[in-house]
């Protein structure tokens, strides 16, 4: 039985994190750190995790690292680094933030505007995007799990941008999220009223932060500098993500390149060819789901990708890491259906 911590337990993917683990058979959550909610119990903070048996929130400086054996860090981007920095050297950590996903600082400014404070542990930080890095994310001290935004469209790319199926210079990503995806803070734009009946596109025209991760991933893919055309979305929907990819491919090499990368992954599922996925059929589970259909214009493919957000797209993919990192079996505490209606 593994001892586990959790910082930053009162946000959405903490309370992910913690729903996960209470069906995992070797992890225990022995600290939950919350500063803002420090001293409440689970039942106060989230009602639905009532009937856990983990412990109060408390403060971060509260926590004694030294019987964790594997800690989460599902804190908001900047404040990671910094309390990252100061964990013990021998702790084994997820990190659910941006802090450590771009391998160059100066990437790391230009995309979230503040300098990287813990240059050391980014140096050791493995890029948390399992099916991919999976002998990588085993011996990792330190995993960087990936923009929920970031894993989708990484789902339906890499593996025609490694073999060279499309073009790799003319690809549109049309992405569709739920307003989870933007955290639990309190947001004017988030409110029912100012969010409901209806969605918009935002970071229009190439200022999506998880736009840094497509072009150091698909770059080194590719072997060359590689740049998708990506507008993202609000939808108002609590979970779910649905990624629209336009390409120029033959659309049956496409689906075969697809099956064929993903025929041994648990949790990635390539639909029969012309079949159209929906984030109503991955809600609440750790399976990402991608369908290909031809385009009645000649030579060109509609690849569409769905993942839950919360899950696969964050705590489910670090959870996914933690049991790799632990030498647990990396399905274990996920394999649960999705949740429908």
């Amino acid at each position: 039985m593994y001892n586990i911590a959790i910082l930053g337990a009162s946000g959405y993917t903490g309370a992910e994190l913690i729903r996960l683990i209470a069906g995992h058979s070797s992890m225990k959550i022995k600290a939950l750190g919350a500063n803002s909610k420090a001293g409440q119990t689970m039942a106060e903070v989230f009602p639905h995790l009532r009937h856990m048996d983990v412990p109060a929130l408390v403060t971060i400086d509260e926590i004694d690292f030294s019987d964790i054996d594997l800690c989460f860090c599902a804190l908001p981007h900047k404040t990671s680094q910094e309390i990252i920095a100061a964990l013990p050297k021998d702790l084994k950590i997820v990190d659910l933030s941006a802090d450590f996903r771009l391998r160059d600082p100066e990437e790391y400014t230009k995309w979230y505007g503040n300098p990287h404070v813990a240059l050391e542990q980014q140096k050791e930080a493995v890029y948390g995007l399992t099916e991919f890095y999976r002998d990588e994310i085993k011996n990792a001290r330190l995993v960087a799990g990936t923009g929920c935004n970031a894993a989708t469209g990484q789902f339906a790319l890499r593996p025609l941008i490694e073999k060279g199926v499309i073009d790799l210079d003319d690809i549109i990503l049309d992405l569709k999220c739920a307003v989870s995806g933007a955290g639990r803070s309190l947001k004017e734009n988030l409110l029912h009223a100012e969010l409901s009946e209806g969605y918009h596109a935002y970071a229009v025209g190439g200022t999506h932060r998880h736009l840094g991760e497509f072009d150091q991933e698909f770059s080194a893919v590719a072997g060359r500098p590689i740049k998708v055309q990506f507008t993202p979305h609000l939808i108002p929907a609590n979970r779910g993500i649905l990624a629209t990819v336009y390409v120029k491919g033959d659309a049956q090499v496409i689906h075969d390149t697809l099956a064929a990368a993903y025929a041994d992954e648990p949790f990635i599922e390539v639909l029969p060819m012309g079949e159209a996925p929906s984030t109503r059929h991955i809600r609440g589970s750790n399976f990402c789901y991608i369908g290909v259909v031809a385009d009645r214009i000649d030579g060109r493919t509609i690849v569409v990708a769905a993942l839950d957000n919360l899950t696969k797209g964050s705590s489910g993919q670090a959870l996914q890491n933690a049991n790799l990192m632990l030498g647990i079996e990396e399905t274990e505490g996920l394999m649960m259906a999705p949740l429908f209606p």
